[in-house]
């Protein structure tokens, strides 16, 4: 059984490791930024958002019930949402909102 100095222990080198890994890059790249650093900076959000919107779906299979109608709709919300307010957390919550709703109360 791990005691109360040993759980504090294993928290301090977590809380250590993480920090030191977090503040690696600005200490590496503190004076010149590499291009590649600046070119990885503007083309891994949009991916990484592709890489997201094609996980979410991924389930959707002609067999299914409503054939991934809450799917698009949530889509459609989080489109719509962004383009009006220019806030990806409010777009990605609204979005979660929205598909959570459609799934647990309208296509039940």
């Amino acid at each position: 059984m791990i005691h109360t100095g040993q759980s504090l222990v294993i928290i301090a080198v977590m809380a250590v490791g993480t920090m030191v890994l977090r503040f690696l890059p600005f200490v590496l790249f503190s004076r010149n930024t590499p291009k590649w650093v600046l070119y990885l900076g503007k083309v891994l959000p949009y991916s990484i958002i592709a890489m997201l919107v094609v996980y979410c779906l991924k389930d959707i299979h002609p067999g299914k019930a409503y054939y991934g109608i809450p799917e698009l709709i949530a889509v459609l919300f989080v489109v719509l949402l962004h383009k009006w307010k220019h806030n990806t957390l409010l777009s990605i919550l609204g979005g979660t909102v929205c598909y959570m709703v459609l799934v647990q109360a309208v296509f039940v």
